[in-house]
């Protein structure tokens, strides 16, 4: 049984003691600590590395959401919020859930079930290839917690990166080299000066001109290969 570490960012004192009392009923998760402001969870959260965050949305100073995109691995992240349901449905993340205030126990019990049925499923995941983790992205009001295994390629623009995934495409303000010294290394290759691909979603590679490779991803979008590139990439997947 893999025990969870969980932090919870909450600036309520009483929404903390309500997740407080909630936790102790799940042997499977170990409260490591709490914060009430985003720079007390992030120092947190970096020295810790939780794999549960309880996090709300509103706080003062900076909101759960900037909390996110501070960090660059995202621990599985349950909000909890005062919004109502359909304010929250606005949201276009896909976190694993979210928890009304004032938290109802029934509605937590339902939260746990799907997490822990998760973590079971996912038994047997190598830890060292890190595609499990998440990466969190905001593009004006739209956000989403990203898998890194379901990225399928990161192209610089300017200083910023934009990265595609799963039918979608949003900037982040961060630059690629930041990025790829992040990635694991067999899985995500660097293609040209512009752009990092995911192997896993190659759909068809072709020869090109003057030794360039041509590769076709799984959203439709091409990316050439630079002939330096080119060999290494051939010997990467032994072609």
């Amino acid at each position: 049984m893999k025990i969870l570490k969980t932090v919870i960012v909450e600036d309520s004192r009483l929404a903390r003691n309500e997740l407080k009392e909630l936790i102790k009923d799940y042997k499977e998760i170990e409260l490591i600590g709490e914060a009430e402001n985003v720079d007390e969870g992030f120092e947190l959260i970096i020295k810790n590395q939780p794999d549960l965050l309880f996090l709300d949305i509103n706080m003062p100073e900076k909101d759960g959401f900037q909390l996110l995109e501070m960090l660059d691995e995202i621990p599985i992240t349950i909000f909890t919020t005062a919004f109502d349901e359909y304010a929250i449905k606005s949201f276009e993340y896909n976190t694993l859930d979210y928890l009304l205030k004032p938290i109802n126990t029934k509605r937590f019990s339902k939260a746990m079930d799907k997490i822990l049925g998760n973590q079971n499923k996912e038994v047997g995941i190598e830890e060292s290839f890190n595609i499990d983790k998440q990466i969190f992205i905001k593009e004006g009001e739209k956000c989403w917690l990203v898998k890194i295994k379901n990225i399928v390629f990161f192209e610089i623009v300017g200083n910023y990166t934009r990265v595609f995934f799963e039918g979608n495409k949003a900037l982040i303000y961060k630059s690629l080299i930041q990025i790829e010294d992040k990635l694991p290394k067999d899985i995500f290759f660097r293609a040209n000066r512009q752009r990092i691909i995911n192997i896993n979603h190659i759909e068809s590679v072709v020869s090109w001109f003057n030794g360039r490779l041509k590769i076709k991803m799984s959203s439709g979008d091409e990316v050439e290969i630079s002939r330096r590139q080119s060999v290494l990439f051939k010997e990467q997947l032994s072609i």
